[in-house]
């Protein structure tokens, strides 16, 4: 009866998703400001960068009315949300951050002039949780600070990097460093002329058990034998200047102090960053789905064809009403896999975190593309921010973890409970009975 009567407090409680009282005047107080301060500067910052020569560079005045942006959020305290350590952050919880997540990911920049912006919180994270202080000075200072941007270096051109235990690019210890060779691909961020660091994964221990052989490295930026080989495109746009860089490593040598936390616990440390980073892409993604469908309604309201505005020809009113449904359902289930993460912690909440990664990008291009298809030629072209907004979700499709292996994730703990194999812990408070 006990063991009844906990499974169901602990079901009451992941079930409860509403926002904290204490988080909610920040929730507005972030609102705001994207009105009043983020959309206004994103205008000019774009509009700055239009004419621009060098697509890796900054033009003249971009940075100057992003860093004013930034100030100014430090100024209004709106700042290292992601972060759960109330020192360094606001000490949310992750069902409060999702909340507010969505409304960064409304707009392109809001993210980054709040401090927010992948991949720098899931290094911050990571040098947070397991950086030593000298590192956690030298690096995690700067970047709590938003002096510099960071990338994590993972996916390799030559395996399927899907499956980490390939990682294969190897660091070798000799004397006081390590030494470096191989090659990295889709580096997102490397490109940024503000990129000062990368955490990287190596194979350190090839003779190791599989979950043992990887670790990850510090690697300053610029470095000797660091070679940027040139931007991997994304459905043809380089995304530059944050770039999603192709980089060979040739006899990189970097001081043995740059070790995280200790050789052969990359995969220690992944599950630390990867799945914090995968949510937040996904609560983001909420925001890119609601001002895609602002952007289809506004559209089809105000443009029409055959003596009728658009949203009343076809099925188009059926499209809008299956996005906002969409939108409503992958919205509860993302603060459903938040709540998890806060109640169960991130490693037991993995199941509804590879739930959501499976669900939310697949969805939100669906939405994108009809937003799209709405906007017609256009929709495709510069003049809305659509084609970028859908080359991002469907890269999310791939990042953290490609469709498939988030279904797995999900499908084995699904046929486990029915072989009568060990239970996992994930979803063990919701399901046992």
């Amino acid at each position: 009866m006990a063991d009844t009567e906990t499974s169901i407090d602990a079901q009451n409680e992941l079930n409860d998703l509403r926002m904290s009282d204490a988080a909610r005047p920040l929730y507005e107080h972030v609102k705001a400001f994207i009105r009043d301060v983020v959309e206004p500067m994103s205008e000019e910052f774009h509009r700055l960068g239009e004419n621009k020569t060098d697509i890796w560079s900054y033009a003249p005045g971009q940075l100057e009315a992003l860093e004013a942006a930034k100030d100014e959020a430090k100024k209004q305290g709106l700042w290292n949300f992601f972060l759960p350590d109330a020192e360094t952050g606001e000490g949310l919880k992750n069902l409060d951050y999702a909340y507010i997540a969505a409304e960064l990911g409304k707009n392109s920049l809001a993210s980054e002039t709040m401090n927010c912006s992948a991949p720098d919180t899931g290094n911050m994270e990571v040098l947070e949780r397991v950086g030593t202080p000298e590192q956690k000075e030298k690096w995690l200072k700067p970047l709590l600070n938003g002096e510099i941007r960071s990338a994590f270096a993972m996916t390799e051109p030559a395996l399927p990097s899907s499956d980490a235990k390939n990682v294969s690019m190897s660091a070798v210890l000799e004397g006081d460093e390590w030494v470096i060779n191989g090659e990295k691909y889709y580096i997102s961020g490397a490109g940024d002329p503000r990129c000062r660091i990368m955490i990287t994964m190596v194979k350190t221990s090839p003779d190791a058990e599989p979950n043992k052989q990887q670790s990850q490295i510090l690697v300053p930026l610029p470095h000797p034998g660091v070679t940027i080989l040139g931007p991997m495109h994304v459905f043809g746009d380089p995304d530059a200047p944050h770039g999603h860089m192709h980089i060979k490593f040739e006899n990189v040598r970097v001081p043995k102090e740059n070790m995280l936390l200790g050789e052969g616990r990359g995969f220690e440390i992944s599950q630390l960053r990867l799945g914090p980073g995968r949510i937040h892409h996904c609560m983001r993604s909420l925001g890119a789905a609601e001002k895609a469908l602002d952007l289809m309604i506004r559209r089809g309201t105000t443009r029409v064809a055959f003596g009728r505005p658009l949203v009343k020809l076809g099925g188009n009113t059926e499209i809008i009403s299956r996005a906002r449904i969409d939108i409503e359902a992958m919205r509860m289930m993302v603060l459903k896999a938040a709540k998890a993460m806060d109640v169960l912690g991130n490693k037991e909440a993995r199941v509804w975190i590879s739930m959501v990664k499976a669900m939310v990008p697949e969805r939100v291009c669906e939405i994108i593309d009809q937003a799209i298809q709405m906007h017609g030629a256009t929709g495709v072209s510069q003049w809305t921010p659509l084609a970028r907004m859908y080359a991002n979700q469907r890269t999310l499709r791939l990042a953290d973890g490609p469709d498939e292996v988030h279904h797995m994730v999900v499908g084995r703990h699904e046929i486990r409970k029915y072989e009568g194999g060990e239970e996992d812990p994930s979803l063990a408070a919701v399901w046992r009975k």
